[in-house]
């Protein structure tokens, strides 16, 4: 097989909370070995069965303040009260290594990476099928107080407000078809001529022989 060396690309899923980027997240990382997940830096604290280096990088504000003010940090934001960050030295090491970069951000976040790395972003937003399904699965997911449910329902419309902002979007009423949706958007991206560095050179020693 031929191979020819890509740049990495950066994969941001993008959706209000319940509508299931988690689960398709986790879907894409155990099918897609060349994929990995940013982790994040977050003030808040750890949630149960939650691995700090795995989740998150748990750090205390006055840490993050550090990384903010450094520029060490390639997008950041605030929710219900808790700061989240990118750290920047790992996903430009993966993206000059070949290898692609999975984001669970919001649209704050993806329009701050839109700013700095246009060219090496996928959008794809994730929209629930109903406004009834988004509130069954988050009270289903027994994660959350009534409050705070109420809290990210009321929060909802003004994320999938930012819709088109996107480069793509899927609507989640069948799991496995948004994962079959995510998996064809990611092979179709690699293949973009911009991304596939090696192309000139494969191109050059092609036509040489011809």
């Amino acid at each position: 097989m031929t191979d020819i060396p890509r740049r990495g690309l950066l994969l941001v899923m993008s959706s209000p909370s319940g509508a299931g980027k988690t689960t398709l997240s986790r879907r894409l990382l155990a099918s897609d070995s060349n994929i990995t997940m940013s982790v994040s830096v977050t003030t808040r604290a750890p949630r149960p069965g939650e691995v700090d280096g795995k989740d998150y990088h748990f750090i205390s504000h006055e840490e993050f303040g550090r990384l903010r003010d450094r520029g060490d940090l390639l997008e950041y934001a605030e929710v219900f009260g808790n700061f989240y960050g990118t750290p920047k030295r790992p996903v430009v090491e993966a993206l000059q290594a070949g290898r692609d970069v999975l984001f669970d951000i919001d649209w704050q976040g993806t329009q701050q990476l839109g700013a700095t790395m246009e060219e090496d972003l996928v959008r794809i937003f994730i929209l629930p099928p109903s406004a009834e399904e988004l509130r069954d699965r988050l009270i289903g997911r027994a994660q959350d107080s009534a409050s705070t449910v109420a809290k990210r329902m009321a929060k909802a419309a003004d994320e999938i407000s930012h819709w088109p902002e996107y480069d793509y979007v899927i609507v989640n009423e069948d799991i496995d078809l948004a994962n079959a949706e995510i998996e064809a958007i990611l092979r179709a991206e690699r293949l973009k001529r911009r991304r596939r560095v090696g192309l000139s050179e494969f191109v050059r020693r092609l036509t040489k022989g011809l």
